[in-house]
């Protein structure tokens, strides 16, 4: 008896490595990243109240519907408690919707930018956000899928936003960061992949937030 589960065990040892490797070769290939077309053009903001403030401040959700698939962020509501609820709040009133993300930068800062629904670079809401949570230290401070605040100085956040797809990003500590891609990372890497369009600004692929929802 001794002898045979000897053999079992030592049987079990040289087919091991074998079922490891098939199940390595079985693994999901990358998913297909497929656009549709971009229907959206810059449109005047929507005119909208000041959010109301409320504590106690928690972490939210807000997935954005965009022609090449859903983003998902995961937004620091803890962290930065009045940027998270000036974005819930025009996610969730439409803000947002039909909107093209209107700058990409392919080198030095890896960017993809996003929430200005003028598509101009100077659109925003009837307020700004004091800036928050500004990163600390020195490296990779934006590392990629962050999701911060782009501004034209202090304290001067509106509603334009951008994602970070790559790590190594050469921004200053000057963008409130806010918040962090759980799913559409790929997205984003697939639009970088396409570089600038012909307007020298704008992704090459087109990329529009179709409907922006925060939960």
């Amino acid at each position: 008896m001794g002898i045979m589960i000897k053999r079992l065990l030592i049987t079990a040892a040289l087919i091991a490595p074998t079922l490891v490797v098939v199940d390595q070769h079985a693994s999901a290939a990358p998913k297909e990243i497929t656009c549709k077309p971009a229907k959206s053009v810059g449109h005047s903001p929507m005119k909208l109240d000041l959010p109301k403030i409320k504590k106690p401040f928690k972490d939210k959700t807000i997935t954005l519907k965009t022609n090449c698939g859903d983003i998902v962020i995961a937004a620091f509501g803890k962290k930065a408690p009045l940027t998270v609820t000036s974005e819930v709040y025009l996610a969730n009133n439409g803000y947002y919707n039909n909107s093209i993300c209107h700058r990409i930068v392919t080198s030095g800062i890896f960017i993809i930018q996003c929430g200005d629904p003028t598509a101009s670079g100077s659109g925003g809401p009837q307020w700004t956000v004091p800036d928050e949570n500004l990163p600390t230290g020195t490296g990779n401070t934006y590392p990629a899928g962050t999701v911060a605040m782009a501004n034209s100085g202090p304290n001067t956040n509106g509603s334009q936003f951008f994602f970070t797809y790559k790590d190594g990003s050469q921004l200053g500590p000057n963008y409130t960061i806010w918040g962090k891609v759980v799913k559409g990372l790929d997205i984003l890497n697939y639009i970088a992949s396409k570089g600038i369009g012909p307007d020298g600004t704008a992704p090459a692929q087109a990329f529009e937030i179709i409907k922006a929802k925060a939960s």
